[in-house]
């Protein structure tokens, strides 16, 4: 490997380092940028998820030793926490101000906004080459009050003048941020969050790349034609039906996400149940674990769905269980982007979303899925129906769906930020690292 001296050093601060799409998104950077150019220092908060027996955590555990494994330094910094509290996120300050000096990094890249906020002012401070800021979406609605949303948006239009670049998942979240008069055009990028597709592709009844050229056709490539088996066809899927307790011919609805309020799982129940009140077999698969599980199983009781309803809780395996669906649904309030709807993809599920944030650009109405107005029970429960009587609409969806995919692959990702991190240290003339003193 080279020697560290003549790498660029890239220190990255986020606040909780679980299974989240942010998360994932910093993880997937961290572990693949080049070791021959970079340095990595990831920097993580508390306030993880779960504990040592929890499955989540065991997953973000695992993330944490890969990363390791591949080159990157973790420094903890327990006082980072993503809810409001002034000591804790003035301790947080400082604490990033002293890793900052100590590391020396020639790029820091920031990533959500609480880490946003305080890791960019750390880094002006220390009078770091150039800032980077990953918001993965933004908090202007569906998160906090009025009054907290507010401020959040004067920090975020304060701390985006010491920044060299923010970086939008897709161009509606560059967009809706520009509309917020948060930075200039110029100062935005737009990279699509990346998203190891490997276990999402081996279940699919036909192996794509996640190489493959946007422009080309994956499924003419891999000879993909009527006559092979659907995902939900597949040994797979039947086995995972099985485990949940699904009948044979029955539709499976799924989806992934925290059980909280902005994922907005009320809204996708209460559509479920007026799906199955008028006459459609269907089965919901809710895969994920929150604060609100308890309420929405008693909304499941009261609706008279209960039997229709599965909560897996939060699992690793979230491709094969994906794999059992016959349409997957993303019912959010507020998405940056939504990696999961390219997961959903990469296995051929049509797609019934939110018609928010950047998941219309994932999202082709009428192409791959359906856009739906947020909130909208009596919308939701259409869109859902007219997928479960039509699978040849369904199967034409997915196709469309799996030949979009590899477009968001890591690979796609990491080329861009590379491009951008290449661009910006030219720009400002700068140097790899200076030898740290020892």
């Amino acid at each position: 490997m080279t020697p560290t001296s003549d790498r660029i050093k890239v220190l990255h601060v986020i606040t909780r380092f679980d299974k989240g799409g942010s998360a994932e998104n910093t993880f997937l950077t961290v572990r693949h940028l080049d070791r021959t150019l970079y340095d990595p220092v990831l920097v993580i908060g508390g306030g993880q998820a779960g504990n040592a027996s929890d499955p989540e955590a065991d997953a973000a555990h695992k993330n944490r030793s890969d990363a390791v494994q591949s080159g990157v330094r973790l420094v903890a910094l327990p006082r980072l926490v993503r809810n409001l509290h002034p000591l804790s996120d003035l301790a947080a300050f400082f604490g990033l101000i002293t890793i900052i000096r100590r590391e020396r990094p020639r790029i820091v890249h920031t990533h959500t906004s609480k880490a946003g906020i305080l890791g960019r002012w750390a880094a002006w401070v220390c009078r770091v080459p150039v800032i980077v800021h990953t918001p993965h979406g933004h908090v202007f609605f569906g998160y906090f009050g009025s009054l907290t949303t507010r401020l959040f948006i004067l920090l975020e239009r304060w701390t985006a003048r010491i920044t060299d670049a923010l970086i939008a998942l897709t161009p509606r979240e560059k967009a809706e941020h520009i509309a917020q008069c948060i930075t200039p055009v110029d100062a935005f990028a737009v990279i699509h969050s990346g998203v190891d597709l490997k276990p999402f592709l081996a279940l699919a009844p036909s192996a794509l790349s996640s190489a493959t050229p946007p422009d080309s056709n994956p499924l003419e490539d891999a000879g993909v034609s009527d006559g092979l088996l659907r995902p939900t066809e597949t040994p797979v899927a039947e086995t995972m039906r099985q485990n949940l307790g699904i009948p044979p011919g029955a539709t499976v609805v799924a989806t992934v996400g925290r059980l909280t309020a902005v994922k907005d799982h009320e809204t996708l129940i209460r559509a479920v149940a007026e799906c199955v009140r008028q006459g459609e077999r269907l089965f919901l698969v809710l895969l994920g674990e929150g604060d609100l599980r308890a309420d929405l199983e008693a909304l499941c009781e009261r609706l008279g769905i209960a039997e229709n309803v599965r909560f897996t809780g939060w699992q690793p395996d979230v491709a094969g269980l994906m794999v059992a669906c016959d349409l997957f649904c993303l019912p959010s309030r507020n998405e940056g982007m939504g990696k999961v709807l390219v997961e959903a993809m990469a296995l051929g599920k049509p797609i019934v979303a939110s018609d928010v944030g950047g998941i219309p650009d994932l999202v082709r109405s009428g192409e791959n899925g359906l856009l739906v107005p947020v909130g909208d029970v009596t919308a939701w429960a259409q869109a859902i129906r007219e997928l479960v009587r039509n699978p040849d609409l369904r199967r034409r969806m997915g196709e469309t769906g799996r030949r979009i995919a590899p477009a968001y692959s890591v690979e796609a990702m990491i080329k861009q930020i590379d491009e951008l991190y290449a661009k910006l240290l030219s720009d400002r003339c700068v140097q790899p690292n200076p030898e740290t003193s020892p």
